[in-house]
């Protein structure tokens, strides 16, 4: 192997650098029994962060507008804490954010069937703290969803 396999290999990540060893890993959410395109397969990380920002911009702007004076490090304080609520009460009940709805992507549960609120609520605190949502594994899942036994699927 010359250095520019090597170095394409690191550039390429883990992944492309297992499967040109030989290793075959399957789709995402093969392991999990979802399908590889179409709805229910496991969302996209493009889709995934333009949801976050959504929701981020929507938090933002309901803590600028309704609950600080302006601009400031309180801002950011507050919309963190509309965050956490707006996730907990909207995944908790429809499965989804203002942000996932526009995009195309529910939460559900690693089994299928119904999203226990309590997981909503592990989920969400885990993606305020925002390294375990930095943190993937092969699916595209991040360390919140895995510890939380959801997946984010495309409706």
């Amino acid at each position: 192997m010359d250095n520019r396999q090597a170095i394409g290999s690191w550039l390429s990540g883990p992944r492309a650098a297992m499967e040109d060893s030989g290793a075959a890993l399957g789709y995402r959410g093969e392991q999990l029994g979802l399908p590889e395109h179409g709805p229910g397969s496991i969302a996209r990380p493009g889709r995934r962060l333009g949801a976050l920002a959504v929701d981020w911009a929507l938090c933002m702007l309901i803590a600028y507008g309704l609950l600080t004076d302006g601009y400031g490090q309180a801002t950011g304080n507050w919309a963190l804490l509309v965050f956490f609520a707006l996730g907990v009460l909207t995944v908790g009940t429809v499965g989804s954010t203002p942000g996932k709805r526009l995009f195309g992507l529910r939460i559900v549960p690693e089994g299928g069937g119904r999203l226990n609120p309590l997981r909503a609520l592990l989920r969400t605190a885990l993606l305020c703290v925002a390294v375990p949502a930095l943190i993937w594994d092969r699916d595209g899942r991040g360390l919140h969803d895995r510890l939380a036994r959801t997946v984010e699927v495309r409706v």
